[in-house]
């Protein structure tokens, strides 16, 4: 395959939200209470709600900085690249890196709304309802076309979970991102059906994907003191593993045969080992009385799963193992795992070494990713119009220098009392 010719969906990338996220979308009455961004004693920008600094602006937005510059402390908006926050932006960042559609996880409320759901109260369902109609009117909204739009729920209230994802599917949400071990958010786990139960009732109703994104299950990792963050950002991936154990073995694949589940950021090596394993398991240890029916365990893993990579060589030399209809790609953007500007190459190379097919690498790069969310990325583009080359003869002027952080800021700055001059002008006549 040309590299012109492929088509990419990124089933997993993230925003960090605009300051003014909220503005529009929360009740006149109810706005003072609306989370807002505050500058805290270190000149740091940061989230604040209900009292307390709740969560962070650009955590790990390093998209152009020098790698030097890459750390784990969060970044202003003046220091991020404007396509992080700026919907129109991060549209020309996608075509320049070739990227058709995007699926975008929040930042400042944790990916599983974690930030939001530890104040449990009726204001966080209005704020929680206020994210979903930003992120679904206006930043996928914006460009109809390239984002497939994603929702948060509030974890703590079922009434609230089930009416939300109602409302959402109405709307044109496709999944909703939920915690991967929802006990660490002192929840009940997946296995209390009579908590769950009606929430993947809901799910299954409006044909909607359940999101597991690495991160909210980090508490599972009870890592040394002194190890290095090395250690947590290499082991984050199993997790996903812990993750569909729970699902896999309770009651949520069982007992919802159509209910589907999107594994976000953990990568597809470990899923052949943890199969085999699994179907041993339940082959062998009979005494346990696991009813799978006529079925294995990694039969019904694989009818509901979807899970996705970056990079991932050894797995796409061994894609038959894993499961041809359970990995799609992702790029990540705006954190240092990503690749941008040159995704499609990165991505080509590895197919390329592993041997793959042209129609394998359609159906990984975004055939998968398109029926699975029950998205269509032709809607409002023929699909020579979605390709790589299409779309990045469309972003030719974008520019993929790669500046310090504080250099971004002098633009940010620069950029905006230009706009502040512009309008003292035309206020005057």
């Amino acid at each position: 395959m040309n590299v012109d010719d492929m088509i990419l969906i990124s089933i997993d990338d993230h925003v960090v939200e605009p300051h003014d996220m909220f503005a529009r979308h929360v009740p006149q009455k109810y706005m003072d209470e609306a989370p807002r961004v505050i500058f805290d004693e270190k000149g740091i920008e940061q989230w604040y709600y209900q009292g307390k600094v709740t969560g962070t602006s650009g955590l790990n937005a390093v998209v152009t900085w020098p790698p030097e510059e890459w750390a784990y402390d969060p970044a202003g908006y003046a220091e991020m690249r404007p396509g992080v926050y700026d919907v129109n932006e991060r549209v020309r960042d996608m075509n320049r890196n070739g990227v058709l559609a995007s699926m975008c996880f929040p930042t400042f409320t944790g990916f599983s709304a974690r930030h939001l759901n530890q104040y449990q109260d009726p204001v966080t369902l209005i704020m929680v309802s206020a994210y979903n109609d930003w992120h679904i009117d206006e930043w996928a909204g914006a460009h109809p076309d390239r984002f497939i739009p994603l929702a948060l729920l509030p974890t703590w209230n079922v009434e609230g979970m089930v009416k939300e994802i109602h409302r959402v599917a109405k709307k044109g949400a496709r999944a909703v991102t939920m915690p991967e071990l929802p006990h660490l958010e002192k929840l009940p786990s997946y296995h209390d059906i009579d908590y769950w139960g009606p929430v993947f009732q809901a799910l299954v109703e409006n044909d909607m994907v359940m999101c597991l994104h690495i991160g909210s299950g980090f508490g599972v990792l009870r890592l040394a003191k002194d190890a290095p963050i090395d250690n947590l950002m290499v082991l984050a991936t199993q997790i996903s593993v812990i993750a569909a154990q729970d699902l896999l073995f309770g009651p949520a694949m069982r007992a919802f045969p159509t209910l589907k589940f999107a594994f976000s950021e953990g990568g597809v090596g470990w899923i052949p080992f943890f199969l085999d394993r699994a179907d041993r398991h339940y082959l062998n240890q009979k005494w346990l009385n696991n009813d799978f029916g006529d079925r294995l365990p990694s039969e019904v893993f694989r009818d509901r799963v979807l899970a996705c990579y970056v990079t991932d060589k050894t797995a796409i030399k061994n894609r038959h193992d894993v499961g041809m209809n359970n990995i799609a790609w992702e790029c990540d953007y705006p954190h240092s795992d990503c690749f941008w500007p040159d995704a499609p190459e990165k991505v080509l190379a590895e197919f390329t070494a592993a041997g793959a097919t042209d129609a394998e690498i359609d159906q990984i790069t975004w055939q998968n990713s398109a029926k699975f969310f029950n998205w269509d990325p032709f809607t409002l583009k023929t699909k020579d119009e979605a390709r790589v080359g299409a779309l990045r003869a469309q972003a030719t002027d974008v520019d993929t220098t790669v500046r310090p952080r504080a250099e971004w800021k002098k633009m940010y700055e620069a950029k905006k009392k230009a706009e502040a001059d512009l309008a003292i002008a035309a206020a005057k006549g």
